[in-house]
């Protein structure tokens, strides 16, 4: 299993990060992609991939969350970040659209997305979208990017929004999410094919049944990939192959 977007340098993990670790790993978990949300967290997230090189891997981004007053400020800093050291990166992350609380700042939030999705395709990097009530604006600025590679993070969406994503090449992250008693997702992923979809846990948040509430954990990935393999009628090992098969093709991992 690869864990497509868990943020790992919540300090949450860190007072025994190398044990955390090493139980991830104890059961099954390849790789862990670490996202960035804003300047503040570009340090944190590459201290703690530092420590794991080869397993811990960092994104940068600036979130549609922490778009305020100093956004355009962020993105130059981030900006001027890649200009020397995007090769250290393993995708832009977590970027997109959020008007669920707050719409204050609902232009500045999509100037920011086309211009962190100008910067992967410059640099040659996927994408790690975040859209929550956002759906029309977010697939409408992305479909100008042809060629873009990415995960619609989080994914919860109906089942015609599942294949205008997959349509447009990107794949859909599925997380704890899919094994809530009133999650409509195992209908919405009917005719989209298992090779489109990653294992994800946005941990520390977003935990599935049963441990709904707690601090999340990439090793219950195994709780999303067993309601798929009832989703898709194949054996859970076949679920953790080609998901994982799916995060090596979309950020070129070994």
């Amino acid at each position: 299993m690869i864990d497509t977007h868990a943020h790992i340098d919540d300090p949450q993990y860190l007072d025994d990060l190398p044990g955390f670790i090493a139980q991830q790993q104890a059961e099954g978990v390849e790789a862990i992609l670490v996202p960035g949300v804003d300047v503040s967290s570009i340090v944190p997230v590459m201290d703690v991939c530092r420590q794991f090189p080869g397993y811990l891997y960092p994104a940068i981004g600036l979130h549609p969350e922490n778009i305020s007053e100093d956004w355009m400020s962020q993105l130059e800093q981030i900006e001027d970040i890649l200009k020397t050291h995007a090769r250290d990166y393993i995708a832009i992350g977590e970027i997109g659209l959020d008007y669920h609380f707050d719409t204050t700042f609902k232009k500045e939030q999509q100037v920011a997305l086309h211009k962190q999705t100008e910067w992967a395709m410059q640099y040659d990097l996927p994408v790690m979208i975040h859209n929550r009530d956002a759906t029309e604006d977010c697939l409408n600025i992305l479909k100008v990017y042809r060629g873009l590679r990415g995960v619609m993070h989080c994914f919860s969406g109906s089942n015609e929004t599942a294949k205008r994503i997959v349509d447009m090449g990107l794949y859909l992250g599925i997380g704890g999410v899919i094994t809530f008693k009133n999650c409509k997702l195992r209908e919405n992923l009917v005719g989209i094919p298992l090779e489109r979809l990653v294992l994800e846990t946005d941990a520390p948040y977003m935990a599935p049944v049963p441990y709904r509430g707690k601090r999340n954990e990439s090793r219950w990935m195994r709780y999303a990939a067993s309601v798929l393999s009832e989703v898709y009628q194949t054996p859970i090992e076949h679920v953790y192959e080609v998901t994982t098969a799916n995060a090596k093709a979309l950020f070129r991992l070994k």
